[in-house]
């Protein structure tokens, strides 16, 4: 066999190679003309070689980030090194539609990308080779992952039956709104109310209608609520809610609205309507607690008291 054989067929292999890797290989002018287009890209594309061979990238794929992707390819050829793209930074650089069975949830075929600067005979850059890897397995398992995280998170943050706080949550804010009276000395207050005569629910209906009545109470307070306001599930039937930039007169009113509209309201359960009142009571803050115990302790008193003066009313702490 002759050198030019041997050469030819050296050739022959490595078109192959690069025809069949499951990697997208384009290579291109400084002018951004595309001089080579594998397998890869002419699968995932739909545009054959000898079609795309000596056009603008940018006009047959205008929704390439043009501005982005020419710093990159500028910074490459001046600089003489490698740049590298992951598909965190930028999820892919052609938007070609995902057709991996595994992870076919993605719409579109995430990418990380490989410049690599191409010599010529002068030994300047003449073009560039960009590398397109699919990797769509690895950034929709991480995606998964976050997604998952993020889940368990707010889990952990929340009440599963209500959605609200859980417990630790709020008192949490509870202790960080007492930090921020003692610093600026604005107006907040302190709600705690719970449902009046919930075991009877229970007993009479079950306890999967009391579930509906604690999360019937829980939406309809939220519902009142401003976005400002944090409420949380404090146990059982018992519920807290924290008022910033309100004094105690202010809290009274909203208070109302939430026990009027609960009172008027009616709980479709499968054994019966439900018809149920809450008790409510406040504390606006004032220099008096030590601690953010303290100021719960008072709102407790409250809630006590409108129990013990007949159920069904908001108490303010004090008055």
């Amino acid at each position: 066999m002759t050198i030019n054989e041997i050469e030819a067929q050296s050739f022959h292999w490595l078109v192959d190679m690069l025809e069949s890797v499951e990697v997208g290989l384009v290579v291109l002018d400084l002018d951004f003309r595309v001089q080579a287009w594998n397998g890869f890209m002419e699968n995932h594309s739909g545009i054959t070689a000898s079609k795309i061979r000596n056009r603008v990238l940018f006009d047959l794929f205008p929704d390439i980030p043009k501005a982005w992707l020419t710093r990159k390819v500028d910074a490459v050829a001046l600089l003489n090194t490698r740049a590298f793209t992951s598909w965190e930074q930028r999820p892919y650089l052609f938007r070609f539609r995902n057709t991996r069975p595994i992870t076919g949830t993605e719409e579109y075929m995430f990418q990380n990308l490989t410049i690599s600067p191409l010599y010529g005979s002068t030994g300047q850059v003449e073009k560039v080779c960009l590398m397109v890897y699919d990797v769509t397995d690895i950034a929709t398992g991480k995606r998964a992952l976050e997604r998952a995280n993020e889940q368990l998170a707010k889990l952990s943050k929340t009440d599963r039956l209500t959605g609200l706080l859980n417990r630790g949550t709020w008192e949490n804010l509870v202790d960080a709104e007492f930090e921020r009276f003692r610093r600026y000395g604005h107006a907040t207050s302190l709600v705690m109310f719970d449902i009046d005569f919930f075991k009877k629910v229970n007993d009479n209906h079950g306890h999967l209608a009391g579930d509906e009545v604690i999360k019937h109470t829980a939406a309809t307070a939220k519902h009142i609520l401003r976005q400002s306001d944090s409420i949380g599930r404090y146990g059982g039937e018992e519920f807290g809610i924290i008022l910033p930039e309100t004094d105690a007169e202010g809290a009274h009113t909203i208070c109302e609205r939430i026990r009027e509209t609960i009172e008027q309201s009616v709980v479709d359960t499968p054994s019966a309507p439900i018809h149920y009142t809450v008790s409510i009571g406040i504390a606006g803050l004032s220099d008096t607690p030590k601690n953010h115990m303290e100021w719960m302790q008072q709102a407790d008193e409250a809630l006590y008291a409108a129990k013990k003066g007949g159920r069904n009313r908001v108490v303010v702490f004090g008055q």
